[in-house]
């Protein structure tokens, strides 16, 4: 079921900035396929990239997101961070300067606010 309503979501500069990180790792050391893409609601593994980017810079310029976009954002960001065989994994602090452990407390905020 699809949700397009739009959702507006204050974010401070540490949640943009781990966004932000998140959305470029999958133009970067993340290794999606495209059933992967597709269960996170992307189009393909090869627009990946191209997608979250674009989503990246709608959050950047504020603007209010349709819940089904937010759900999109925070799986990708969920799956970056923790998967070491898709996503960046064991790589994450080295490519982002996002410790783990700031990380995790980062993404939960995130998960508590964004809309699901």
């Amino acid at each position: 079921m699809s949700d397009d309503t739009r959702v507006p979501v204050s974010l401070d500069d540490v949640e943009r900035g781990f966004l932000r990180a998140a959305m470029l790792e999958w133009g970067g050391p993340a290794r999606p396929t495209d059933a992967l893409a597709g269960a996170m609601g992307f189009t393909s593994a090869d627009s990946l990239a191209d997608e979250t980017w674009a989503l990246w810079e709608r959050i950047e310029a504020g603007d209010a997101l349709a819940t089904d976009d937010w759900r999109r954002v925070l799986l990708a960001a969920e799956i970056v961070f923790a998967s070491d065989v898709v996503g960046s994994g064991l790589d994450w602090p080295i490519t982002t300067d996002f410790s783990d452990k700031e990380s995790i407390a980062i993404l939960r905020g995130l998960q508590r606010k964004l809309p699901r």
